[in-house]
C-alpha cells in the first residue's frame, strides 16, 4: 500500500489491464464496492498517515499495490474506525496494528480453506461447458451472506468465551502470563508417510488427524492452540482436563487403523499468551517431552505430576492408593477414585531445558 507522500496518484489506472475480469467481478462481489482510491487518496480520506495506512495494509497480509487505485470505501472506513480507536485511547498505534496482523492471518487461513473446499466439492459444473473458475461467481454469491453471518456469531461467541476466562483471572499479570497445562500430541512416523504416500491421501490424513484432535479437545474443554500438520498443540486450565485430552486422543487413534502411532506431551506451569498463541519454558518442555514419549503414551512433567496429585486426580503411588483405600475401608467410606496413574521415570537431560524428570500418564478408571 506504500506510495510517495508527495503525490497524490490522481490519474492512476483503476485496475491493472492485464487483471483476470472475473477476479475483478468477484472482488466486486464480495467486496461490496468498486475500486476508487489510491493508497495515498484512501489514507488522506480516513484522516490517516499513509505509513500508518500501510502498516495496517501489511499487517493484514496484503502485499504493496503502488499508485494504483485498488481500494474502496470499505477500506478507507476500516482505515478510519481502527485509527479512531487509536484516538480515543482504547488502543494503542502498536496494539490497533496487532488486531490488524492478528485479524488478517487467522482470516486468510479461514478463506484459503473455504474457497479450495467449496470448489473442491465440486464434482460436475451446473451447466455443460462451465469451468469451474466460472462457477466459483455464482457459488459464492450464495454463500457469502450465510457464511458472513456465520463467522460473526462464532467470533462472538468464542469472545464471550475468552473475556470468561480474562474476568476469572487472579490479578492483571495471570491476564497475559497464566499457569497452564500445555499438550503437544504428534504423529509417531509422519517423515516416513511424507515419502510412501501419495499427496492427497496424506492431507486426507492430516485433516483426518485435525479434526478428531479439535473435537476432543473443545468436547473436553480444552483449548486448541494451532496444528501444524502432524503436531497439535492444545491448553487448559486444569491438569485433569488436560490428561483426560491427552489419553482420549491415544486411545480414539489407537482404535483407527488408518491413524499412525500418536505420543503426547504435557508440561504445567506459567504460559505468556500472545495473539492466542503460548509462549515460554512450560511450552518448550512440553514439546521436548513428546519428542522422547514412548509410542501410544503420555509424558508429563514433574510440575503437572504434582498438580495432579494436588487435586486428587491421581494417587503419588499406587502404595498410596492402596494405604487410602484400606483407611476408607475401615472407616466404612467409600474409597478415594483416583482418575489417573503416573509412574515416574529415569531423569533425563532435555536440550536447553537441563534435567527432568519425566511421568508417564495412564489411566485408573475410565469416564463415560
Amino acid at each position: 500500500m506504500t506510495v510517495d507522500d508527495t503525490g497524490s496518484g490522481e490519474g492512476a489506472d483503476a485496475a491493472d489491464p492485464g487483471e483476470d475480469p472475473l477476479a475483478l467481478r468477484l472482488e466486486h462481489l464480495i467486496l461490496g464496492a468498486e475500486r476508487r482510491y489510491t493508497p495515498f487518496q484512501a489514507a488522506r480520506s480516513a484522516g490517516v498517515s499513509v505509513e500508518l495506512a500501510t502498516r495496517f495494509w501489511r499487517a493484514m497480509g496484503f502485499a504493496d499495490i503502488g499508485q494504483a487505485k485498488a481500494l474502496t470505501e470499505a477500506d478507507v472506513l476500516a482505515l478510519r474506525r481502527l485509527s479512531g480507536l487509536v484516538e480515543a485511547g482504547l488502543l494503542s498505534e502498536a496494539m490497533a496494528v496487532q488486531v490488524a496482523r492478528s485479524t488478517g492471518q487467522t482470516t486468510a487461513r479461514l478463506a484459503e480453506w473455504q474457497i479450495d473446499s467449496f470448489l473442491e466439492g465440486l464434482t460436475e459444473p451446473p451447466e455443460p461447458g462451465m469451468t469451474r473458475t466460472e462457477v466459483t461467481y455464482p457459488i459464492v454469491e450464495l454463500l457469502l451472506p450465510e457464511l458472513e453471518e456465520f463467522l460473526v456469531y462464532v467470533w462472538r461467541r468464542q469472545l464471550a468465551a475468552s473475556a470468561g476466562r480474562v474476568v476469572q483471572a487472579a490479578d492483571d499479570e495471570e491476564m497475559v502470563d497464566r499457569r497452564l497445562a500445555v499438550g503437544f500430541a504428534d504423529l509417531v512416523g509422519f517423515t516416513r508417510l511424507t515419502r510412501r504416500m501419495e499427496e492427497e491421501e496424506l492431507g486426507e490424513l492430516v485433516e483426518a488427524f485435525e479434526t478428531t484432535a479439535a473435537d476432543l479437545v473443545a468436547a473436553h474443554g480444552g483449548r486448541l492452540v494451532k496444528t501444524l500438520g502432524d503436531e497439535v498443540l492444545y491448553s487448559a486450565d486444569d491438569a485433569g482436563v488436560a490428561a483426560e485430552i491427552a489419553l482420549r486422543l491415544i486411545e480414539t487413534m489407537a482404535n483407527d487403523e488408518t491413524m499412525p502411532e500418536l505420543r503426547v506431551g504435557i508440561a504445567f506451569g506459567t504460559v505468556t499468551t500472545r495473539m492466542g498463541d503460548v509462549f515460554g519454558t512450560t511450552v518448550n518442555l512440553a514439546s521436548r517431552l513428546t519428542s522422547i514419549a514412548p509410542r501410544d503414551a503420555v509424558l508429563v512433567d514433574s510440575a503437572f505430576a504434582e498438580e495432579l496429585i494436588r487435586t486428587a486426580e491421581a494417587p503419588a503411588s499406587e502404595a498410596e492408593a492402596a494405604e487410602a483405600a484400606a483407611a476408607a475401608e475401615k472407616e466404612g467410606e467409600e474409597p478415594p477414585v483416583f482418575r489417573f496413574g503416573l509412574q515416574p521415570m529415569w531423569q533425563r537431560p532435555v536440550r536447553g531445558l537441563g534435567v527432568v524428570e519425566p511421568w508417564l500418564l495412564t489411566r485408573r478408571t475410565q469416564e463415560p
